[in-house]
């Protein structure tokens, strides 16, 4: 990791990603604010631009050392920026084209980590263009009512909806399917909101932040308004498990990152349960950077202060280098 006041520290032309067409577009902007905000008071030159049709031109002119992909949800998140900034040979921060493709797709997720055996919900696929009146017939027969219906392709929470009785899981599968890229159903599991950032850097060990457990009001749970909102939930770091537990979830939060094949970054959300069991529900390739994020707060319990973790980032895509000069990250164990 290079510290903050080392020679290598040098003044880098930076430019930040932001925005685009994604339903998360207002959250990568204040992500990208807080970024931006960072790597210039350490001295660096940096452009934000937004995700648009001119952004390649935009970066052509800038010509800068390292992109920071400060994007959240398709086409940020999913692979589609990344094969762009592979083809236009950029360093930038984070996963590859496969392994970020891997990640943002739940129920190819699911895949790949319970082949590895990690523990996950029980749950039912449901492919693009399904009837949601037959379909939940289909979640009812194997799940019962008591689920949470999720977008296959979508992050912050959007169009997740925990469903308690069968009558709200039609339009709950409706909504999810809106996404046009399937749903996936899980079955309820209550308990705890945990969650678990991964620091990866070139040339260096993955790390595990300590543990995070988040609480919302009273018979709330961590959905898009409790995730930004300012006030509206609380960080608990360490989370209040016991120790093996808590060493557990970190473990499986680099397994889960190194299966599929991520760099960098990431943070794997999880439930446990009353009787301290782990569900792993998925793993975020570029998490929140806003006041009101987790994996800033898991970094600072780390020992990594938000400047910090900036430098940390970009001098790892910096070392990294160009697409051009080393191999394409996969996912399934590829680094």
């Amino acid at each position: 990791m290079t510290p903050i006041n080392s020679p290598q520290a040098a003044k880098l032309n930076l430019a930040i990603l932001m925005g685009g067409p994604s339903a998360e577009a207002d959250v990568s902007r204040s992500s990208a604010k807080e970024v931006a905000n960072a790597l210039s008071k350490l001295g660096h030159a940096v452009t934000c631009h937004e995700l648009a049709a001119n952004v390649g031109a935009a970066l052509a002119l800038q010509q800068p050392d390292v992109v920071f992909p400060v994007l959240h949800g398709p086409p940020g998140e999913d692979g589609t920026v990344q094969g762009f900034l592979d083809i236009l040979d950029y360093c930038y921060v984070g996963s590859g084209v496969v392994s970020s493709a891997a990640a943002m797709d739940k129920t190819l997720a699911k895949h790949l980590y319970r082949a590895a055996g990690l523990p996950l919900a029980e749950d039912l696929v449901l492919p693009p263009g399904q009837d949601p009146a037959a379909a939940a017939q289909d979640v009812l027969a194997k799940l019962g009512e008591r689920v949470v219906v999720k977008p296959n392709q979508q992050g912050s929470a959007i169009g997740v909806t925990r469903v308690t009785q069968a009558a709200a899981l039609e339009p709950a599968i409706r909504e999810a399917l809106a996404s046009g890229n399937g749903a996936l159903v899980e079955a309820y599991i209550e308990g705890k909101e945990i969650t678990v950032g991964v620091i990866d850097l070139d040339g260096e060990q993955p790390a595990a932040f300590p543990v995070i457990e988040v609480r919302t009001a009273q018979g709330e749970w961590y959905d898009f308004h409790n995730r930004y909102a300012v006030g509206s939930s609380d960080h608990i770091i360490p989370a209040e498990l016991p120790a093996r537990v808590n060493e557990t979830l970190q473990s499986i939060a680099l397994q889960a990152h190194q299966l599929l094949g991520l760099r960098d970054l990431s943070r794997s959300d999880f439930i446990v349960a009353p009787d301290n069991s782990i569900v792993l529900l998925e793993t975020n390739t570029l998490p929140g950077m806003t006041p009101t994020s987790l994996y800033p707060d898991g970094a600072n319990a780390f020992g990594l202060n938000f400047e910090a973790l900036m430098q940390a980032l970009v001098h790892s895509a910096l070392s990294r280098g160009r697409p051009s000069t080393h191999g394409r990250t996969s996912a399934a164990g590829a680094s």
